[in-house]
């Protein structure tokens, strides 16, 4: 990776022309070095556009991540937190895999400014381009089993909506286990997305490494290149802005949320996340993995965070393994 590629991004990231002479100036380098380094950055699918006579613009402004100010939005649990923030990894989850098998910390977190090769559930692709997405992963360690830890996911949920709706985003719900969702019309548009990896002994110490991605302003290029409905940050708040605010804010919730699971399951906040649930009572359809789909009503989910759906006439438990969840469209 060129090294000036991302400090030019930086700049570039007012929207608003630079010429190549004063980029240059300014690194202390030659036109020729500014122009392989944003031919690294097209490489990796950012879009720059190149006028003669006005220099290098990004097709619009873009928020980047400040390490310190998200230290700063965390707030009094800030020191709980080992914060990463990279130019340019394929995936944080992967990345952050790895340094938990090398004995990370405990609260370990990296985020991302573009993620190229992201994971979501069950294999499928995360889509992101500069700017368009919050991705970050971190590492909470647990004294308990791996086998103890049914209902995290939907805890981590739980955590998201609480900092999206202290800043005024109400329309925000979850659909189990793992998404974050916003209802227009009848249709469910992911807006973010929760995949958590585990290590450790199913009855010893474990550690699960959380990834999150957040859609924040996604081009129409990217979201057409998403296999469902996707909507963004951007689209529910003229006044939203700034990713290190939102990251900070997020993994404040997550200590909270986390520790309260620690202590006492996700039985604790099993209500809370009931008030946030998207088919609540609703008629779902329930992928199997053999193929075959399932239609009943969504009953809510356990004190385990097992999924229950009535069907027939009676209660049936699922757990995200088991099935994907739809729903039945008006």
């Amino acid at each position: 990776m060129n090294t000036l590629t991302f400090p030019i991004l930086r700049l570039l990231s007012d929207g608003r022309f630079h010429s190549g002479e004063d980029i240059a100036r300014h690194f202390n380098v030659t036109r020729t070095t500014v122009w392989n380094a944003l031919r690294e950055a097209e490489s990796l699918g950012i879009q720059i556009f190149s006028v003669r006579g006005k220099g290098y613009r990004l097709p619009e402004p873009v928020y980047l991540l400040e390490k310190e100010a998200v230290l700063e939005a965390i707030g009094e649990h800030r020191a709980w937190f080992k914060v990463e923030i990279h130019n340019h990894l394929e995936s944080t989850n992967s990345y952050l895999m790895k340094q938990a098998a090398l004995n990370a910390p405990h609260a370990s977190c990296v985020a991302a400014l573009l993620q190229t090769k992201g994971r979501g559930r069950r294999g499928r692709s995360w889509q992101t381009g500069l700017g368009a997405s919050l991705t970050y992963s971190l590492l909470w360690r647990f004294q308990c089993g791996a086998a103890a830890l049914s209902g995290l996911s939907l805890v981590v949920g739980i955590a998201l909506i609480r900092a999206m709706r202290a800043q005024g985003m109400e329309t925000i719900q979850l659909k189990w286990p793992n998404d974050l969702v916003v209802i227009n019309e009848g249709r469910h548009y992911k807006l973010a997305g929760i995949l958590i990896e585990l290590q450790g002994d199913m009855e010893g110490p474990s550690a699960a490494v959380i990834g999150i991605g957040i859609n924040l302003r996604l081009p129409e290029r990217l979201k057409h290149q998403i296999d469902q409905p996707a909507i963004d940050l951007a689209a529910l708040s003229d006044h939203w802005r700034d990713p290190s605010q939102l990251m900070g804010s997020t993994l404040f919730h997550l200590a909270d949320a986390l520790s309260l699971f620690e202590q006492h399951g996700f039985g604790a906040m099993r209500d809370e996340w009931l008030s946030y649930h998207a088919f609540q009572n609703q008629e779902v359809k329930l992928l199997l993995p053999d193929g075959r789909e399932m239609y009943g009503v969504a009953r809510g989910v356990a004190e385990d965070g097992i999924l229950l759906v009535e069907s027939g006439g009676t209660i049936q438990r699922f757990s995200s393994g088991d099935v994907s969840l739809r729903g039945v469209t008006p």
